[in-house]
């Protein structure tokens, strides 16, 4: 799949176009529809995975659900505002930086773009803090067969700091779209901890059930 630039696809919604999702009202400055917008599994709240309280906007269910499948493996980009509007309804703390979650080059060859960090560039400019990037992600292998302490030992193997990365931030906003056992999460921090990090903070768009 070839590679393209999410930025270039970011424009302007006009109000004259109809709600992606019931087709019978305009799209609000979000990308839906008031009424679709109130309709969302709203959540707000935070969730405690792998010792860490996360930010969660909504609740893995329809619609939201669907719409993070298309705007992640379907290149729906046009849902980029929703998602991003998302975040903002929630009560951030304050940082230096955003950490958007990392994926391996397997996975940004296969989709093309980095999910989180589309979204991550635009919080950013609505925050007034940058982007930052020190970790980078090795490529996933199956976890058939794995125990459970194997497959998080395996999943922290997978996120590696940059120790000659220059920048430093000592408090961080890690974004994920979707959280369920938060072991990526808890993984990407203790990257950042041996970063100097020492506030770090997580937002996902929706939280799932743990089995």
């Amino acid at each position: 799949m070839p590679m393209f630039n999410p930025s270039s696809l970011l424009r302007p919604i006009s109000r004259l176009l109809p709600c992606p999702l019931c087709s019978s009202s305009l799209q609000m400055q979000h990308g839906v529809c008031h009424d679709c917008w109130e309709q969302l599994p709203w959540y707000r709240q935070t969730v405690e995975r792998q010792e860490l309280n996360i930010h969660v906007a909504c609740g893995y269910q329809y619609p939201i659900d669907r719409i993070i499948q298309q705007f992640k493996y379907e290149q729906q980009l046009n849902y980029q505002q929703l998602l991003t509007a998302s975040i903002l309804t929630l009560r951030l703390p304050k940082v230096q930086a955003i950490v958007p979650m990392p994926i391996s080059t397997e996975r940004l060859i296969e989709r093309g773009y980095n999910q989180s960090l589309v979204i991550a560039k635009i919080l950013a400019r609505e925050l007034n803090v940058p982007v930052w990037q020190p970790v980078i992600r090795l490529a996933q292998h199956s976890q058939k067969g794995l125990s459970r302490l194997e497959r998080l030992n395996q999943i922290e193997m997978q996120f590696q700091p940059i120790l000659t990365e220059r920048r430093r931030y000592r408090r961080v906003l890690m974004l994920d779209d979707v959280v369920t056992t938060g072991s990526s999460l808890s993984a990407l921090a203790q990257a950042l901890t041996q970063l100097g990090c020492q506030h770090i903070f997580a937002a996902c768009i929706a939280a799932a059930e743990t089995a």
